[in-house]
């Protein structure tokens, strides 16, 4: 060995022995993690792939979950998780079948429903309703209630009236519809980025699933497509007819918000109009049943019965929801098992009275009415559901796992 080799082997082995140490705490350390992450996380490591579990380790908030048997679960607003009515829903879940909470991050208005730091960017759309979103949450771990967040991405006045350049407008003025709400463009990707900014930080909060509502255009959007003012951004060059535009872009949108989401290891939901399984795609507001549903984990149909007409050969469905649900669960089930990777199904059910369809006396929807919609989605294979009512007053006594 020359003396130049000899050289080169002794610098050789002294930086090996400097990084055998290093070498070996690492391989403990990762050890130690994967240990950890065994026990703690076991049944989400069946349900993710390792980058997402290392990614939720990146963001652990400190709170244990697991995925109930399956979904059943209740609507709540900010008001009532950062209320009284908080406890009453927590007592619910604690004595029946129940046990998952829909609660909204992003409410209905655009605003947030809890004060974030300061410096956030979403300070100033944020309402004090839930005053410790981490508390809340911590308290729903005691209890073993899963948790979803429910963000409202394109009804959304407070972001209209603040930036106008990315809603509809009127004569130049932000247009809304009859019940005084207002939209922002689906087209437009910026709001696209606004709304996962916000998802991802539920995520961090401890939110196990997000849940997209008004994933739209406005009702009846064709028939005020000539009318209103907007921008098509991406979309203006495409040889797409309007209708197919707003299609494209309400899909892409949802493919988006899944990829954006993929590798914080949560779930992505999406609710969408019950009637949109029963056409191609709906005309105004821009949904393709088939196409949301292949971008996914969980589909959330709103079925409400109060909210058809006569469909399925039923004459008047809030009176009959048995039938009404049972129908449109054979059809969806059909539109479902044509897709390569068919999401989760997890309806909206009805748990209110809809007075405005009845001249008389309205039908009530109590024990009876809700189980009667259940039984009809098990007895289609359907085993998970979110119960939908606006002041989320619930029925008591309801057996929800009627086929038991």
């Amino acid at each position: 060995m020359t003396s130049k080799h000899l050289k080169s082997f002794l610098l050789f082995t002294i930086v090996l022995l400097l990084l055998i140490p290093t070498m070996v705490t690492n391989a403990e350390e990762n050890q130690k993690l994967q240990g950890k992450t065994h026990s703690k996380k076991q049944m989400q490591l069946t349900t993710y792939n390792t980058s997402q579990s290392f990614a939720r380790f990146m963001f652990d908030s400190g709170l244990e979950f697991t995925y109930p048997d399956a979904v059943r679960g209740v609507y709540v607003t900010g008001h009532s998780a950062g209320g009284s009515r908080f406890e009453k829903l927590i007592n619910l879940i604690d004595n029946s079948e129940l046990n998952t909470m829909v609660i909204d991050i992003k409410d209905d208005h655009g605003n947030l429903t809890y004060k974030p730091d300061k410096d956030s960017p979403y300070y100033d759309i944020a309402q004090n309703y839930i005053k410790d979103p981490k508390k809340m949450l911590k308290k729903l771990e005691e209890k073993g209630i899963y948790p979803i967040a429910r963000i409202v991405v394109f009804k959304d006045s407070v972001l209209a009236n603040k930036r106008p350049e990315l809603s509809f407008k009127e004569n130049g003025k932000v247009w809304s519809n009859g019940k005084e709400d207002s939209f922002v463009s689906p087209f437009k990707k910026e709001v696209w980025e606004y709304n996962l900014a916000i998802a991802k930080m539920a995520v961090k909060l401890g939110f196990q699933e997000i849940q997209f509502d008004y994933v739209r255009f406005p009702e009846g959007f064709e028939k005020r497509d000539d009318e209103l003012e907007y921008t098509l951004g991406d979309y203006k060059d495409s040889d797409l007819n309007n209708v197919k535009k707003r299609v494209q872009a309400v899909t892409d949108f949802v493919s988006y918000a899944k990829g954006e989401l993929k590798d914080f290891g949560v779930d992505v939901s999406v609710d969408i109009f019950g009637y949109a399984a029963t056409v191609e795609e709906t005309p105004g507001i821009g949904q393709n049943f088939s196409k949301i549903s292949s971008n996914v984990d969980v589909i959330s149909s709103m079925i409400y019965p109060s909210h058809w007409t006569p469909y399925f050969g039923i004459d008047f469905p809030d009176k009959e929801p048995y039938k009404l649900v049972d129908e449109y669960s054979k059809l969806e089930n059909q539109v479902l098992s044509k897709l390569d990777t068919p999401p989760r199904s997890r309806p909206w059910i009805q748990d209110f009275e809809a007075p405005w369809l009845y001249s008389g006396a309205t039908k009530q929807y109590g024990v009876k009415e809700v189980e009667a919609q259940i039984r009809a989605l098990n007895e289609n294979g359907i085993n998970e559901f979110l119960l939908w009512n606006a002041g989320n007053s619930y029925t008591e006594g309801v057996d929800y796992t009627p086929l038991n």
